[in-house]
């Protein structure tokens, strides 16, 4: 599955990607807003957004393209470690009823 991850803290990029790729996942970190981030979306399986350490902007610009191409979003307030595998146990369980 692709992950997209909004937000979260800029020492942990790499804690995320090794979560997900734990779990067998790819996944796109951007903890900073880059330039034509709505390009850089792409068609993944789903995003998640940590609410908590991102800006409006971003938020905006990934529930846009989420909607546009039919993406499913989680948010999730904390941007620890521990709500990563949260989140990708509940896509995990959202895809294999799917």
């Amino acid at each position: 599955m692709s992950i997209v991850l909004v937000g979260g803290h800029d020492r942990m990029h790499e804690m995320y990607k090794g979560i997900c790729s734990k779990r067998g996942h790819r996944v796109k970190v951007y903890t900073q807003l880059p330039a034509r981030f709505d390009k850089m979306i792409g068609t993944p399986d789903g995003i998640v957004l940590f609410t908590s350490t991102v800006s409006h902007k971003m938020i905006h610009i990934a529930v846009k393209e989420a909607k546009r191409k039919n993406i499913p979003i989680v948010r999730c307030h904390n941007s620890s470690s521990n709500s990563l595998e949260n989140v990708l146990e509940q896509f995990e369980k959202e895809f294999a009823m799917a």
